[in-house]
């Protein structure tokens, strides 16, 4: 008797130091951070107060830091830095790492090359993948809102309170120490806004920074509590259950063979047959 044919589950995505796709989560990561990086060169042009402008400036200081880490990893990672550095345009992720103005428009390559590499996975391997990497998926979130919140949340606290006569929060240092601060839960309490508009946005960092440091907080405990998975653990995640299915159809037709050589030995017609 046939085995019946069993479904093959699909490839899950493998992110080797082989492909120029790291990680799905990773890559979407690089892609916000680079849109804002890009948001930032037009807000650049556009604020008309020095204080907001410094930041900006200093944020996107951040934002190169990463993109410079993105480029070493890419570069260590690669089967060629050759090939990395001059077949897949590595040294345009080097010149848009640097924090100069002539370089920045360079990070349209990085949205260009990331969005090209997520179209090629498609979404039904997207969402299979950020549904398997969720807890890092997460933490990338969580970063990234973090990024978002102290550069637009100074921003606009500064542009709101700079103008208040008794305010305290009168420079780009005084907004970012804080917004970081209040980011944090710490809340020194040394800088704080006097309007009631900057009050407002204060409430708004304090609520969206503990809602960020609890997620932070959560993932950092269960990456310590729940014990990591080996490497053929994590080859097996995705195709684990294709794999048995396939061992078992593989297991019956042996069965099946055999019974059948037995029946033929004690006189029986095998399966299939008239008796």
């Amino acid at each position: 008797m046939a085995a019946p044919a069993t479904p093959t589950a699909p490839e899950p995505l493998r992110s080797g130091s082989g492909r120029e796709l790291k990680n799905v989560s990773y890559e979407c990561f690089i892609l916000a951070l680079s849109i804002t990086s890009l948001v930032n060169i037009v807000l650049g042009f556009l604020t008309r107060e020095p204080d907001v402008k410094t930041v900006l400036v200093s944020m996107d200081l951040v934002y190169s830091c990463i993109f410079l880490g993105d480029f070493a990893y890419r570069l260590f990672d690669a089967p060629t830095k050759r090939g990395y550095f001059l077949g897949q345009r590595g040294w345009l992720d080097l010149l848009s790492s640097l924090p100069l103005p002539q370089v920045k428009v360079f990070r349209l390559f990085r949205v260009v090359r990331v969005v090209r590499l997520l179209r090629a996975v498609g979404p039904r391997r997207f969402f299979d993948a950020v549904l398997r990497e969720r807890a890092s998926s997460a933490l990338l979130v969580v970063i990234f809102l973090a990024l978002l919140l102290l550069e637009f949340g100074s921003a606009l606290v500064l542009a709101i309170e700079i103008r208040a006569p008794d305010g305290n929060i009168t420079n780009a240092s005084d907004a970012l120490w804080y917004t970081y601060v209040t980011v944090t839960t710490v809340g020194y309490g040394d800088r704080y806004p006097v309007t009631n508009a900057g009050r407002l946005v204060g409430v708004l960092i304090m609520t969206v920074g503990v809602g960020l440091f609890g997620t932070l907080t959560g993932f950092l405990a269960n990456a310590f509590v729940t014990p990591a998975k080996t490497g053929d653990d994590g080859e097996r995640g995705g195709s684990g259950n294709a794999d048995l299915r396939a061992e078992l159809a593989e297991i019956r037709r042996q069965l099946d063979a055999l019974s059948d050589r037995l029946g033929v030995a004690g006189g029986r017609p095998p399966d299939g047959h008239a008796s």
